[in-house]
């Protein structure tokens, strides 16, 4: 292989959810590196890779900085060096990012072998839109940040793609619920491509109440339809308290105004009232 930083895509959950090409590079590239190497070493087992003597490098957010110097060293030096995330495509939503900057400012090859992606997978069988998404990570874990988020992204118009946590689900869709309307079509998609693979479909309401008192486990892809509401005034009011805990009157409007397509003078009358009011 010639020497550069190869970013191989690995199963979310099924073994055999791998490319030919992404064993190949596996197999011969000189170092490995891992956001985790317990899964890495255990899928090179399930494929008879043979190791040999190369070692596998962790590589994470805890370790990064210390990291990052060492692999690309190994590049400049005329070696292979492949990548791989946790599960998944890396750069979408793991550490990989501030490696292939580095290495792109350093002008070492950087490539990919492409593959398994949770988000695309999610919108396969989401039974929403895909002819324009939005993939916007994870919600912020603070109440206050959080909903300033869900507000900003309310009037996007595209197919939103969100990552959750179990543990934050039930809040999370409880303040979609208040904020963007509880008619809104959404899909949860939870462990995709694995044994216990779920789907639930239907409005944010209908969703939140199915899974209201129901202990969740394991990866969740959250899938969003954009808006198709008009907004009203009760909309407005619910934006700009939000708004309002974090920004000035003034641009809590400029926000909520371009958010909810609605006239910026007739929210910024509405922010100043309910700014007098408080």
């Amino acid at each position: 292989m010639e020497p550069g930083l190869y970013f191989v895509a690995t199963p979310l959950g099924n073994a055999r959810d791998i490319t030919l090409r992404a064993l190949d590079i596996l197999a011969s590239a000189e170092v490995l590196a891992a956001e985790d190497t317990r899964r890495l070493r255990h899928l090179l087992q399930l494929h008879a890779i043979d190791l040999r003597d190369r070692p596998i490098l962790a590589y994470h957010d805890h370790n990064g900085a210390a990291m990052r110097p060492r692999l690309l060293r190994h590049i400049t030096e005329g070696r292979s060096v492949a990548y791989t995330s946790d599960a998944g495509t890396p750069l979408l939503a793991d550490p990989g990012f501030a490696l292939s900057r580095a290495a792109i400012e350093q002008g070492l090859a950087v490539t990919t072998a492409p593959g398994p992606s949770a988000i695309t997978a999610a919108l396969t069988i989401a039974g929403l839109p895909t002819d324009r998404f939005l993939f916007a990570g994870f919600p912020p874990t603070s109440t206050t940040a959080r909903r300033t988020w869900l507000t900003h992204l309310g009037s996007t118009d595209a197919t939103l793609v969100i990552f959750e946590a179990p543990k934050r689900i039930h809040r999370t869709l409880g303040d979609m619920c208040e904020l963007w309307g509880d008619d809104r079509q959404m899909a949860l998609c939870r462990e995709v491509t694995k044994r216990f693979e779920e789907v639930r479909r239907g409005s944010i309401a209908h969703v939140a109440a199915e899974i209201d008192g129901v202990t969740l486990r394991g990866e969740i892809v959250l899938l969003i339809d954009r808006d198709r509401r008009t907004a009203t005034e009760d909309d407005m009011e619910n934006a700009l308290q939000t708004a309002l805990l974090t920004m000035s009157v003034k641009d809590a409007a400029a926000h909520v105004a371009i958010a909810l397509n609605l006239p910026r003078r007739q929210v910024y009358q509405a922010a100043l009232a309910m700014d007098k009011s408080r």
